[in-house]
């Protein structure tokens, strides 16, 4: 990769294959631990990309002890359930509903939306959903550049989640990521297709 005064960085052949076309969806994962600076280092990347506003609604809880993985995976789809089990660490992402309560620290120069969402429940909830699962992308693609794998699943009980992990607090369960490194054997499913660009691209 070469970074040019006047362009931004572009990556190169190899970083470009690890973040999306060599990339897979994990189904199984090696037994080799990840650890807390790992972890950390996801989200110092992830929270660099883009928000609605800077809000960054997206809150995360990484499960790995023997109690955590007790309590999570029977809220799991039954389909999903020995995915989670192989891997080191399962990530539940989540959607902080009083994100709003930070805007004096990340965005101060908006401080008269802050009293807007206090009082209208469906911009928050719409504001906040699409902002998570623009970082719940990121988050997968920083998996990746740290040479991990990631095996994302929507298959699970939301309510039970948050009742079992979050009750009294305001965060709301969106989606559920395995993360780890690969198992050596049957670790992933064939390559399905992706739409081509004449499929899906328009100019106008």
């Amino acid at each position: 990769m070469t970074a040019l005064d006047d362009r931004p960085l572009v990556l190169d052949a190899d970083a470009r294959a690890a973040l999306f076309t060599d990339a897979h969806t994990v189904q199984r994962f090696a037994p080799t631990p990840v650890t807390d600076a790992q972890l950390t280092e996801l989200w110092d990347l992830a929270r660099w990309a883009p928000t609605a506003a800077n809000l960054q609604p997206l809150r995360l809880l990484f499960v790995r002890s023997a109690q955590g993985r007790e309590r999570l995976l029977p809220l799991l789809a039954e389909q999903n359930r020995d995915r989670a089990a192989t891997a080191p660490v399962t990530a539940v992402l989540a959607r902080d509903d009083r994100f709003h309560d930070a805007i004096p620290h990340v965005a101060p120069y908006l401080s008269g939306l802050q009293p807007v969402l206090e009082e209208n429940d469906g911009m928050r909830a719409e504001m906040g959903g699409y902002s998570a699962a623009l970082q719940a992308g990121y988050l997968i693609l920083a998996v990746r550049a740290l040479g991990l794998a990631a095996g994302p699943m929507a298959g699970f009980d939301k309510a039970g989640v948050d009742a079992e992990f979050f009750a009294g607090t305001p965060w709301k369960s969106e989606l559920v990521v395995n993360i780890g490194y690969p198992a050596a054997q049957d670790a992933f499913r064939p390559r399905m297709p992706r739409l081509a660009p004449k499929d899906v691209v328009r100019f106008a």
